[in-house]
């Protein structure tokens, strides 16, 4: 049985760059965290923006439930780049 498809998420904002690091370090001699478009744009409209995860959820096309899972993700993956002076590579799933 194949699973579910993953629904279209719609992302408006744009990536900074391609990866946020400590400085001082090259990239190559870094453990990486990949942080993908959905999840990037999922912080940057409940936490940059203010949304909530149902308005957040309406302007990306999925539920409050699958807004919710990503923020959790996006949060621990991003606490964990910080905390562990991993780099965070941003991933633009579009472009695969």
């Amino acid at each position: 049985m194949s699973p579910r498809p993953k629904k279209i998420r719609k992302c408006q904002g744009k990536f900074c760059g391609n990866a946020f690091k400590p400085t001082g370090t090259p990239l190559t001699d870094l453990r990486k965290v990949e942080l993908h478009r959905d999840e990037l744009e999922a912080l940057r409209l409940c936490d940059a923006e203010g949304l909530t995860q149902e308005e957040a959820g309406l302007s990306m096309g999925v539920s409050r439930g699958t807004i919710q899972r990503i923020i959790t993700v996006a949060r621990k993956k991003t606490s964990t780049a910080l905390t562990q002076g991993y780099a965070l590579v941003f991933v633009d799933d579009e472009d695969e």
